[in-house]
C-alpha cells in the first residue's frame, strides 16, 4: 500500500512539474531581444491592409517538418488578417530543393504538394539532392512531369527566382530554420520563443512560437490601427523530444 502511495505521489509530482514547465514555456508577455528580435533594417512588405508573415524553412529541416502542421493551422486561423509567404533557404547547397519549392509555387501546386515534399525527404528518404531525386518525387506525386520540367529547367527564370530567395534570406539575417518574420520587422522561432525557459520539448517550443506570433500580430495591428477580433493562443499538447533548430552551414 505504501509503495502504491509513493508511486501515486510520484506520478502527481511529475504531472505538476510538466504542467509547470508548460506554463513557464508560455510566453505571456514576449520581449524584444528575448522571445523575438527586431530587425536592424525593416524590410518592405506588400500586404495592403493585412499583415505579412513570412516563414523561412527548408524541406531538409526536421524542425520545419514538425512545425508545418501547426503553422498551417495558424495560417488558416488568421487567413483574414495576414498574407502568408514562404522562403526556402539556401543551406547545405540544396538549390534543388529551392527549385522544387519555386516550381511547385509557379505551378500553383504548393499548397497541395508542400507536405508531400516534406514527406518525400523525412518519410520516404528521398533527399532531393539531385535533379534525378526531384524528378523521382515528381513521378510519384501526380504532377504534370512535362510542365514541371519546363519550369524547373528554365535556367534564366529559375536562377532569378533562386537569387531573390537568397536575397530575402540575407536581408532577414536568417541563420537557422524554422524562422518566422512578422511585418518585415519582427522575427521569432521555436527555439527563441522559449529562450528564457531552458530545455523543453520540441512541441512546446513550436506552440510557444505560435503564441509569440499571435503577440506580434496583435502588436503590429495595434501599431497600424487595425481593428480585429481577439484570437486565442493554441493550447499546449503532449511533448516530443527537444530539438535544436537547423543551422546555416
Amino acid at each position: 500500500m505504501r509503495v502504491l502511495q509513493q508511486l501515486f505521489r510520484g506520478v502527481v509530482i511529475a504531472s505538476l512539474s510538466m504542467a509547470a514547465g508548460l506554463a513557464l514555456a508560455t510566453p505571456a508577455a514576449p520581449e524584444a531581444g528575448k522571445e523575438y528580435r527586431v530587425l536592424t533594417k525593416a524590410q518592405p512588405v506588400e500586404a495592403g491592409k493585412k499583415i505579412e508573415v513570412t516563414e523561412f524553412f527548408g524541406y531538409f529541416c526536421p524542425h520545419c517538418n514538425a512545425l508545418e502542421p501547426l503553422i498551417a493551422e495558424w495560417v488558416k486561423k488568421h487567413s483574414d488578417q495576414i498574407v502568408f509567404k514562404r522562403v526556402h533557404v539556401n543551406f547545405h547547397g540544396l538549390v534543388t530543393q529551392q527549385k522544387l519549392f519555386l516550381t511547385l509555387d509557379t505551378m500553383g501546386k504548393l499548397e497541395s504538394h508542400h507536405i508531400k515534399a516534406f514527406n518525400a525527404y523525412h518519410v520516404d528518404r528521398n533527399r532531393l539532392q539531385t535533379d534525378a531525386d526531384v524528378m523521382n518525387f515528381v513521378a510519384k506525386s501526380g504532377l504534370d512531369k512535362q510542365k514541371f520540367s519546363e519550369i524547373y529547367n528554365s535556367a534564366f527564370s529559375m536562377q532569378s527566382k533562386v537569387a531573390r530567395l537568397n536575397q530575402t534570406q540575407e536581408a532577414y539575417q536568417v541563420d537557422s530554420v524554422p524562422m518566422i518574420a512578422i511585418d518585415g520587422r519582427y522575427v521569432t522561432s521555436p527555439a527563441q520563443a522559449v529562450s528564457g525557459v531552458g530545455r523543453v520539448t520540441e512541441d512546446v517550443q513550436n506552440r510557444a512560437a505560435l503564441q509569440v506570433m499571435d503577440f506580434l500580430l496583435a502588436k503590429v495591428q495595434k501599431e497600424k490601427g487595425i481593428s480585429t477580433a481577439a484570437t486565442s493562443a493554441p493550447a499546449a499538447a503532449p511533448a516530443a523530444t527537444a530539438q535544436t533548430p537547423a543551422k546555416k552551414k
